[in-house]
This record gives structure tokens, sequence and C-alpha cells, in this order.
């Protein structure tokens, strides 16, 4: 879990995730289309498509530490990268690499459709 001198986040799994989520200070931020997202994602997570998150970065909390998810951990990695170039410290940014099918798959805390 360490960022490296190329990216300004850290990449973790789904299991890190749930954990930091256990502990109250971190959120989940959704980056995927709305029709991605009404299949299936992170109960709690805020949902921001990858390109509106420059338009919406004011929409991230500054307290808590942001964990990036999409399909497959590309689409989170550049909104990791989008959150750095507008100030938010590396320290509190995470890339959930494996995904949401991989949140699903290993039945963690789910919602559907609009639910939250």
């Amino acid at each position: 879990m360490t960022a490296t001198l190329l990216e300004p986040f850290k990449r973790i799994t789904v299991q890190q995730a749930k954990h930091m989520l256990d502990q109250g200070n971190s959120v989940v931020v959704d980056v995927r289309r709305l029709d991605e997202w009404v299949t299936g994602h992170v109960k709690g997570a805020i949902h921001i498509p990858v390109d509106d998150v420059l338009n919406r970065v004011d929409e991230l909390p500054t307290d808590k530490d942001l964990l990036f998810i999409c399909a497959a951990g590309v689409r989170s990695a550049l909104a990791c990268e989008m959150a750095a170039a507008m100030g938010r410290p590396a320290e509190r940014l995470f890339n959930i690499e494996a995904g949401t099918p991989a949140w699903i798959e290993k039945k963690l805390p789910t919602s559907y459709k609009n639910q939250p």
C-alpha cells in the first residue's frame, strides 16, 4: 500500500478497501457509467463518472480517504490522478484495483439500481 513516484495514489485490494471502510475514515467513489452503476456498486459509494470528476471535485469529501473504483482499475486510476491534480493529497487517494466485479464476487456490501 505505497504510492510510487509515478502514481500519486496507493493501489489496494477490495479486501483492503473493505477494511478501510470499516474503520470509518474512507469513502468509495465509483467512477463507472450510470448503466454500470445500476448493475451493482459498493454500498454507500458516491457515484461520479470519470468524465465528470474534474467538474465535480468539490463533491469529494476532504476529511476522508478517497477509494476510487471502476470495473477493472483503469478509470479509477485516472480519477485518482485527476483528484491529485486538483490538489488532493496522495496519501488520501486509493485505487481499488480489482474493481466492482471483484467486490461483488467476494460478497462484500453491495447496492443495486439507485440505492445508496
